[in-house]
C-alpha cells in the first residue's frame, strides 16, 4: 500500500479524520465543513506517529534544499516538528500565532540565526494562512525557508492559490482525495457521496 493511502487509512482508523455526508463541522476559519481533521489525536498513538515521521523524512531527504533548523507551527505542529528535528539530528524551534504577552515577548522559541534554512512543520493544510504565517515571522528575521511539510491537506484551491503567491512549496503525505478513495473502498461512502464531497471542496 503506497504511503498516501496507508497513512489516511490510519487517520481514519484512530478516528483523527471525520466525514459528515449530512450536517457540518465549523472549522477554526469560520468555514463549513463535512470533514473534520485532527490530527493531534497522533500522538496517542506511536505505530501511526512513527509511520508519519518516516514519511516526513522520506519527504525531507528528497528536497532540493535540505534544513538547517525544523520549525512547529503552534501548537499542532511541534511534537512532529520535535519528532523529525530529533530523527535527524537538527536543531528546533517553534513559533508561536502571535507574540508572547509576558517575559520577553518570543514569538521564535528555541534559537535560529540569521540566513540558516528552515523547514516548516505544520499539522494541517486548510486555507494554508497559519503556515504562510510562520514561514513570513521566520522571514522577517533573516531565516531563509525552504518550504512547509504537513501530514494531511484538504486541498482547497485558495491554499495552492496563496502558497503559490508566496512562492513558498509545501508538500502533505496524504489528503482530502486519498482519504475518500479509501472511504469508497471499504464501503463507508457511496461514489455519490465521494463526488458530491469532490464537488464541495472544489466550490469553497
Amino acid at each position: 500500500m503506497k504511503q498516501h493511502h496507508e497513512i489516511a487509512r490510519d487517520l481514519l482508523k484512530i478516528k483523527a479524520v471525520q466525514i459528515k455526508t449530512k450536517g457540518y463541522f465549523t472549522w477554526t476559519s469560520g468555514i463549513q465543513s463535512p470533514i473534520y481533521c485532527d490530527n493531534r489525536l497522533t500522538m496517542s498513538y506511536p505505530n501511526v506517529r512513527n509511520r508519519i515521521i518516516d514519511g516526513f523524512i522520506n519527504k525531507i531527504k528528497t528536497l532540493d534544499v535540505q534544513p538547517d533548523v525544523i520549525a512547529g507551527c503552534a501548537t499542532a505542529g511541534i511534537p512532529h516538528a520535535a519528532w523529525i528535528a530529533d530523527r535527524l539530528d537538527l536543531p528546533m524551534i517553534y513559533v508561536r500565532s502571535s507574540p508572547k504577552g509576558h517575559g520577553k515577548g518570543n514569538q521564535i522559541e528555541g534559537r535560529v540565526t540569521k540566513g540558516q534554512k528552515v523547514l516548516v512543520v505544520e499539522d494541517l493544510i486548510s486555507t494554508g494562512g497559519s503556515s504562510i504565517d510562520t514561514a513570513n515571522v521566520l522571514k522577517a528575521e533573516g531565516v531563509e525557508v525552504v518550504g512547509v511539510i504537513a501530514i494531511f491537506t484538504y486541498g482547497l484551491k485558495e491554499s495552492v492559490h496563496r502558497f503559490e503567491k508566496e512562492d513558498l512549496p509545501f508538500t502533505t503525505l496524504t489528503g482530502f482525495d486519498y482519504l475518500l478513495e479509501a472511504l469508497v473502498e471499504d464501503e463507508e461512502i457511496t461514489k455519490t457521496d465521494q463526488q458530491n464531497l469532490i464537488d464541495w471542496r472544489n466550490n469553497l
